[in-house]
C-alpha cells in the first residue's frame, strides 16, 4: 500500500485522478465500504473524492457544526475512531452503495484530520459495515498514512496552481468540474466547456450576454465573471429588469434630482453609480422600456449618465454583464428591443446548458439539495432511491436547477407530512418527486393515443389536425434532445407560439 501512495507521488496524474486512485487503494486496502476525502471550507466539508458513496455524495456539503462525527474527527491530530455502539450519527448513513435506503445496525467509522503546512486542509473518513473492522492494527495503519496522505495533497495543490497558470496562459484546457469554493456545481463536458470560457474572458472588459432557460443559474455564473475579473474588490449590483415598473426603470438605473417628479425629495444615485468601478448585472435585459434602452446605449457608448430631472452629466465605469431568458433576436425583429443595444450587449454571448443537456450533474446538484433538507427539517439521513435516481436523469427538468431544488424540498417534506421518522433514514422514491409525465422524453414512433382504433368513428377534422401537430411537435423534440426552442426553429413557428400550442393539445400541463 505505501509502496503504491508513494508511486503515485512520482507520477504524472491529473489532480482528480491522484485523489480519486488514493481514496480507492484506501478502501481496498481496509476493506471497508466507503472512504471520502473532504476539503474544509469555512464552515462546511466538501467531498473531493469518494469511493463506496452514492453519486450525489459528491454534491453534498457537510456542515462541520450539523455533524459530530465530522467535528470530532476535524478537531483532532491523528486517528478518531467510533464504534458499532457510538451514539454520533454517521454524516454517510445510507449513503453507502449497496444499501437500499435501509439503515446501517451496526458498522464502524474511523477518519483523520489532514494539515497542509500547520493549516486544516480537510479530513478522511472510512466507514464499515462490519463490526470491528477498524481494530488496533487497522487504526495503526491508517495513522501511519497521513505523512503519505498529507504529501499527496501537497503535490495536488501545487499541480493545481501550475495548471491554473497553464490555463490562464493557453497552455492547457480547463478541467470539467466547478473549482472549489465555487457555488457551481458540475463534472459534464458542457459545464466543463463553460467554466472555461468564462475564465477565459471574465478579466477582459467585454459586456457580456448569459443566454439561457429559466432557473438555469445565471446569475451564478454572473458572480463567477465578476469574481475573476479585476474589478473583483469593487461592488456587483444586481438588477432585475423584469421586476422593474415601467415609470420607475430610468430612476431606478440612473437616479433623479430633487423634485423631478412626485415624491423625489431629494437628490437620489442610480444603480449605475451603485457599480461605479464594479460590475452591473442586468438580469432579464430583454424586459426594459424601449426609452430606457435608449438611455442604456448611450450610456454603454460615452460611460455618462445623467439623472432623471439633472442637466449635469456624470461619468461612471462600469461593466455591463446582462442576461435573458428570451431571444433578443425575436425582439428585435418585433420591434420591441434595440437593434442597437442588442449588438452592443451581446459583445460576448455566453449560452448556459439547461440541465438536461447536463448528464449526471443532477445528481450532484441533487445532492447539495438533499443535505440542506435533511439539515432544515431535522433528519438523520435523507437520499433518493435508485428509481428517483434514474427518474432524475430521463426528466427534462424545464425549469432547470431551480424546479430540481423545489422538487427535492417538496418531496421531503411530503415524506415527513406522511409519517417518515427524523431518526431513520429517509429515502424520497419516485411518487415522492412528482414528476410531469409531460416532461418525460417521448419516444419516436407515435403516440398510439393519436391514432384512431379500428374501427372508431371518423375523427372530427380539429381532433385529426390535433393529432397530426402532436406527433409534428414530438418528433422535432426528439430530434433536437428535447430542446423546444431548436424544435420550434425546425417546425419554422415562433418558440412562444409553440408552448401554446403544446398546452392547448395536451402536450403541456
Amino acid at each position: 500500500m505505501q509502496n503504491l501512495l508513494l508511486a503515485d507521488l512520482v507520477a504524472d496524474l491529473p489532480p482528480a485522478v491522484r485523489l480519486q486512485r488514493l481514496v480507492s487503494s484506501l478502501r481496498t486496502h481496509f476493506r471497508c465500504g466507503a472512504v471520502a476525502l473532504l476539503q474544509l471550507e469555512e464552515d462546511h466539508l466538501r467531498p473531493i473524492a469518494v469511493d463506496g458513496l452514492t453519486q450525489d455524495a459528491l454534491g453534498r456539503r457537510f456542515a462541520v457544526q450539523q455533524h459530530p462525527r465530522l467535528a470530532a474527527i476535524l478537531s483532532r491530530r491523528g486517528v478518531t475512531c467510533f464504534h458499532h455502539d457510538s451514539t454520533l450519527p454517521d454524516p454517510y448513513d445510507g449513503l453507502i452503495n449497496g444499501m437500499a435506503g435501509e439503515p446501517l445496525p451496526v458498522h464502524d467509522c474511523m477518519g483523520t484530520s489532514l494539515h497542509i503546512e500547520g493549516r486544516t486542509w480537510g479530513v478522511l473518513t472510512l466507514d464499515a459495515l462490519e463490526v470491528g473492522t477498524f481494530d488496533m492494527e487497522a487504526q495503526g495503519d491508517l495513522r501511519d498514512y497521513i505523512v503519505l496522505l498529507e504529501a499527496a495533497l501537497r503535490t495536488t495543490r501545487l499541480e493545481a496552481e501550475i495548471r491554473a497558470l497553464r490555463v490562464a496562459r493557453g497552455q492547457a484546457p480547463a478541467d470539467n468540474a466547478a473549482p472549489a469554493g465555487s457555488d457551481i456545481l458540475g463534472q459534464s463536458e458542457s459545464i466543463g466547456r463553460l467554466l472555461h470560457e468564462i475564465d477565459v474572458v471574465a478579466d477582459s472588459e467585454l459586456p457580456i450576454l448569459l443566454l439561457g432557460e429559466t432557473g438555469v443559474g445565471k446569475e451564478l455564473f454572473a458572480h463567477r465573471v465578476h469574481g475573476l475579473s479585476r474589478r473583483r474588490d469593487k461592488p456587483l449590483v444586481h438588477v432585475n429588469c423584469a421586476a422593474l415598473p415601467e415609470s420607475l426603470a430610468e430612476s431606478e438605473l440612473f437616479g433623479h434630482a430633487k423634485g423631478a417628479f412626485s415624491g423625489a425629495v431629494a437628490d437620489r444615485p442610480g444603480r449605475f453609480e451603485a457599480a461605479n468601478g464594479g460590475t452591473l448585472f442586468l438580469d432579464e435585459v430583454g424586459e426594459l422600456p424601449l426609452l430606457v434602452q435608449a438611455k442604456l446605449l448611450r450610456t454603454l457608448q460615452n460611460g455618462e449618465i445623467q439623472r432623471l430631472g439633472d442637466d449635469r452629466p456624470r461619468t461612471v465605469d462600469v461593466r455591463i454583464v446582462a442576461a435573458t431568458n428570451r431571444s433578443l433576436r425575436d425582439l428585435v425583429r418585433a420591434g420591441d428591443f434595440r437593434a442597437d443595444l442588442y449588438h452592443r450587449l451581446s459583445v460576448y454571448p455566453i449560452p448556459i446548458p439547461p440541465l438536461r443537456d447536463r448528464g449526471n450533474d443532477v445528481l450532484l446538484l441533487a445532492g447539495r439539495y438533499l443535505e440542506l433538507n435533511r439539515a432544515r427539517l431535522g433528519l438523520r439521513s435523507l437520499r433518493l432511491s435508485p428509481d428517483a435516481e434514474e427518474l432524475m436523469r430521463r426528466y427534462r427538468w424545464p425549469g432547470n436547477v431551480r424546479e430540481l431544488e423545489h422538487v427535492i424540498s417538496r418531496a421531503a417534506i411530503k415524506a415527513v407530512s406522511h409519517g417518515a421518522s427524523r431518526n431513520e433514514i429517509v429515502t424520497l422514491g419516485v411518487k415522492l418527486l412528482d414528476l410531469s409525465d409531460g416532461d418525460m422524453p417521448t419516444p419516436l414512433a407515435d403516440d398510439p393515443a393519436d391514432m384512431p382504433a379500428p374501427g372508431a368513428p371518423a375523427q372530427s377534422l380539429r381532433d385529426a389536425v390535433d393529432a397530426c401537430q402532436r406527433q409534428a411537435i414530438r418528433r422535432a423534440l426528439d430530434a433536437h434532445q428535447g430542446n423546444w426552442a431548436v424544435a420550434a426553429r425546425a417546425l419554422d413557428v415562433d418558440p412562444s407560439n409553440l408552448h401554446k400550442l403544446a398546452r392547448r393539445i395536451g402536450l403541456k400541463p
